[in-house]
């Protein structure tokens, strides 16, 4: 019993002594010329379009598209893929945030998603092809790709859509592995690192059907350490989980620094001067 005390002490030990030391290594980016980066730094970002807290103008939905195009701000918005292999534009994985219903969005046909309502209003879910109809270059899009199954297919579905898209973009994903796939098959597109401290509250869990990672995973994702992986040309961080010394490391990279997501005036003013631009959500208007 004693030695067996021991041993896990052990394993304890040179658990925490390895991540300690995981977090001290550099980080790996891909740096471009900062000509090729300009149009990362304005205008302000509209998180899931610029709708209105889902009271009449949903997040993720045409009208929120129409309306960012119409006021100039980008749009931030989220890609997943249907049970036929359709590419729509939604955050969560559950639908009962959204909509009411209690089911997976990848168990359902795009028909069958189709039926349901954004949040009470007139508005659909959106086929991502009609969303980059509709910008048609405009604005900026920052297209988060919300993908947690076996990396490849989506990807590639994504990437055939966007070959033929005239305009600034980039892709954003929280899974390295996404963003090693455009590395590997698709170098020319942008890639940017999401991260944070990938806390998940039981609400998230239960209506958004939010996946809660094990500590190990937090730590490698909260820390950049697996850009290794996917050598991102900037990363996108949570403001809310920065601090002088994380935002000094973050910096240090060497590469653009957004900070999502900014949810009131105040947070804009404390943020603005520390990132090179922000992904604001509903409050836009009153920062004019």
């Amino acid at each position: 019993m004693p030695k067996m005390r021991f041993l896990f002490t052990g394993v304890i030990i040179i658990t925490v002594v390895g991540v300690y030391l995981l977090t001290q290594l550099p980080k790996t980016v891909e740096v471009l010329a900062p000509a090729d980066l300009s149009w990362l730094y304005h205008p302000l970002i509209a998180h899931r379009g610029l709708h209105d807290n889902n009271k009449r103008i949903p997040e993720n939905s045409m009208a929120a598209f129409k309306r960012a195009v119409a006021e100039g701000y980008a749009i931030e918005l989220d890609v997943t893929m249907t049970k036929d292999r359709q590419l729509v534009v939604y955050h969560d994985k559950k639908l009962r945030r959204g909509m009411g219903v209690d089911r997976l969005l990848s168990e359902l046909t795009y028909s069958e998603l189709s039926a349901y309502k954004l949040f009470g209003s007139d508005q659909t879910v959106p086929l991502f092809r009609d969303v980059l109809s509709l910008v048609a270059g405009k604005v900026p899009l920052f297209i988060e790709v919300k993908n947690e199954a076996k990396v490849g297919e989506m990807e590639r579905l994504l990437y055939e859509e966007l070959q033929r898209y005239q305009g600034p973009f980039a892709v954003m994903s929280f899974n390295p592995f996404t963003l090693q796939w455009f590395r590997q098959n698709a170098p020319e597109i942008l890639r940017g690192q999401l991260a944070g401290s990938f806390k998940v509250s039981d609400y998230d869990v239960e209506y958004a059907g939010t996946t809660r990672l094990p500590w190990y995973k937090r730590v490698l994702l909260e820390n950049l350490l697996l850009n290794v992986i996917s050598q991102p040309h900037f990363v996108a961080y949570e403001v809310q989980n920065t601090s002088a010394a994380r935002l000094k490391k973050l910096r240090q990279l060497g590469v653009p620094l957004l900070g999502w997501t900014i949810k009131s005036k105040a947070e804009y003013e404390a943020y603005k001067a520390q990132f090179d631009n922000l992904i604001v959500d509903a409050i836009l208007p009153e920062l004019e």
